[in-house]
């Protein structure tokens, strides 16, 4: 499909037939099949039903209390869950109406604010509305609902836009496989750092990987979940459907997370980002709060690399703040009295940017096969 409407798809369709027969279709039919985003491995076809998308809708509709009134500014990507599925079916659910954008474009969006009563984006379209010159209070005093997904938000950037906006942004969790799992309340704490309660009619729980069971409050685990929202499997692959449900019917998510006293979920990262060294489980988030939270840093991502002696050597790959100066010693002395010593990073290595996909998610695969190398003179030695 060509994007002046020309190409293959339009002059095969153009020898059919105007009108058509609906065919009837039932809440269990396909509706969809979506592929993941491959930040761990190879894409895989997530099929989603009829319900599966429209009880999502229902959901979000009255969880974000959304109506006809409501005009969302809509300028992510439709190749993903995220701009498709639940931006879309939660307005046309609630019979609202939206500005669609053909691209994220910061100025353009501060125009459109005062147009708008909602925006749905990434964390890196608020990062990147911060650094705008427009952005304040009086500006997004027409808005009620800022909405991010689809990576983890900064708490740094939560405070800020909170500090120029006098808004809270709500933080949610969900995936290609799910749509929306839990959510940030829309009247009480939207408390930064974490993914709200589940959303009614979502089972979620924090399990043990070795599958025996579920965890106590406070332990960190796999995340699973249950619901009306959860896909079918995934398209001719039987096999990793089976292996990706527990036997009572909760899919195991892949995400490493934990549940506070207070019952808000907090997202510790993917299961296959989990570091293992001198046999001891790390889970990079913590360190990386600890790094993104240093004068200097703009952010960063903490990985596991082959390691001769311990297995996997905790590596920091750091984005300093423009006209920072900040260094490795900086870093580690930083962190020296708040971390475990085992928790050290083994090298601190500074880059330009971090490689990300197009949903603003970080590529730590790409990040471990850049630097698989980097501990090859110990091992050597």
């Amino acid at each position: 499909l060509g994007q002046h409407g020309d190409g293959s798809l339009p002059e095969s369709a153009s020898g059919y037939q105007a009108d058509f027969n609906d065919v009837a279709r039932g809440p269990d039919d396909l509706a969809a099949i979506l592929y993941t985003s491959g930040t761990t491995g190879r894409s895989k076809g997530a099929m989603l039903s009829h319900e599966n998308l429209a009880s999502n809708a229902h959901v979000l509709v009255e969880y974000w209390r959304f109506t006809s009134d409501d005009v969302l500014i809509h300028a992510l990507p439709i190749f993903h869950t995220h701009g498709l599925f639940v931006a879309t079916n939660v307005i046309l659910m609630a019979g609202a109406s939206m500005l669609f954008e053909a691209k994220f474009d910061p100025a353009r969006i501060i125009a459109l604010l005062p147009r708008a009563t909602a925006l749905m984006g990434v964390p890196t379209f608020y990062v990147r509305l911060l650094q705008q010159e427009g952005l304040d209070a009086q500006a997004a005093k027409n808005i009620r609902l800022f909405i991010s997904g689809s990576a983890p938000l900064l708490a740094e950037t939560h405070a800020a836009w909170r500090e120029r906006t006098g808004h809270a942004i709500l933080e949610r969790y969900g995936m290609t496989e799910t749509n929306m799992n839990t959510s940030n309340p829309y009247d009480g704490e939207r408390r930064a750092g974490t993914v709200g309660f589940p959303l009614p009619g979502v089972s979620l729980r924090i399990a043990d990987p070795d599958g025996s069971g579920s965890l106590a409050q406070g332990k960190v685990g796999i995340i699973e979940v249950k619901g009306p929202n959860v896909f079918a499997g995934y398209w001719r692959m039987p096999e990793k459907t089976t292996a990706e449900f527990r036997p009572d019917g909760f899919f195991i998510t892949g995400d490493l997370g934990l549940i506070d006293r207070d019952g808000y979920v907090h997202i510790v990262g993917r299961g296959k980002d989990l570091i293992i060294s001198g046999g001891y489980n790390i889970y990079p988030k913590e360190i990386e709060g600890e790094i993104d939270a240093l004068a200097g840093v703009s952010e960063s991502a903490v990985i596991g690399v082959a390691h001769p002696d311990f297995g996997e050597g905790v590596t920091a790959v750091v984005v300093r703040k423009p006209g920072s100066a900040i260094g490795a010693a900086d870093v580690l002395d930083a962190i020296a009295g708040r971390l475990a010593r085992y928790k050290h990073p083994k090298q601190v290595i500074f880059v330009d940017e971090l490689p990300r996909n197009t949903m603003g998610k970080v590529q730590k695969n790409v990040l471990r096969e850049t630097y698989k190398d980097l501990y090859a003179a110990v091992r050597a030695g």
